[in-house]
């Protein structure tokens, strides 16, 4: 799993503001396609929203707990029924973070 500090916790918010998600749960919830799915865009953009639907019967931080936990990734933000995840990339990533300290 990847942690962030805060200061680029605030860093990665602010570059997820004006994305759109790329990944909708709807009403099977999150199913092994789905973490397929959100794996892709994640090796693909390092930086997504995942929307829940209302018809989505899992709670926001369950969905939030398994996709971390199944695909290493840090939760930037959690608004409503939108989460933002981040994991940059083992190679090349493309997002540069600001320094630790």
């Amino acid at each position: 799993m990847y942690t962030v500090n805060g200061k680029q916790r605030r860093h990665l918010r602010a570059l997820a503001h004006p994305l759109k998600a790329v990944v909708q749960l709807g009403g099977r919830g999150l199913v092994e396609s789905v973490l397929e799915q959100i794996e892709v865009q994640l090796h693909h953009h390092e930086l997504i929203k995942i929307k829940l639907s209302e018809e989505c019967p899992d709670d926001v931080s369950a969905v939030g707990d398994s996709v971390r936990d199944a695909l290493r990734g840090e939760i930037v933000q959690s608004i409503g029924r939108t989460l933002v995840i981040y994991r940059p990339r083992k190679k090349d990533p493309t997002i540069q973070l600001p320094a630790a300290g």
